[in-house]
């Protein structure tokens, strides 16, 4: 079982709503507006993908990580080696 299974409408939720934004981004270039507006609706599908990322990220340490360190050291240890990898993309992105 994921660990985002207790929160997995709640991510499809915003994950709809980046969707909308997305096509409301594209439209928006379509009809030539304004770089700084268009910029600013960037900005916004931006953080709302790093608020679902975070949460992924908060769910896989409290479930994944948490249960790997319960069944041995060496799982753990791959578990957050596994995350910090997924930490240092986001970050670079």
């Amino acid at each position: 079982m994921a660990g985002y299974s207790g929160s997995k409408d709640d991510y499809l939720k915003r994950l709809r709503r980046v969707e909308g934004q997305i096509r409301g981004i594209s439209r928006m270039v379509e009809e030539d507006t304004y770089c700084i507006d268009i910029l600013t609706q960037v900005s916004a599908a931006t953080k709302a993908l790093q608020a679902v990322s975070l949460g992924l990220l908060e769910d896989h340490v409290g479930h994944c990580v948490v249960d790997a360190a319960r069944e041995s050291d060496e799982a753990a240890a791959a578990k957050v080696q596994e995350a910090s990898a997924a930490i240092a993309r986001l970050v670079r992105s």
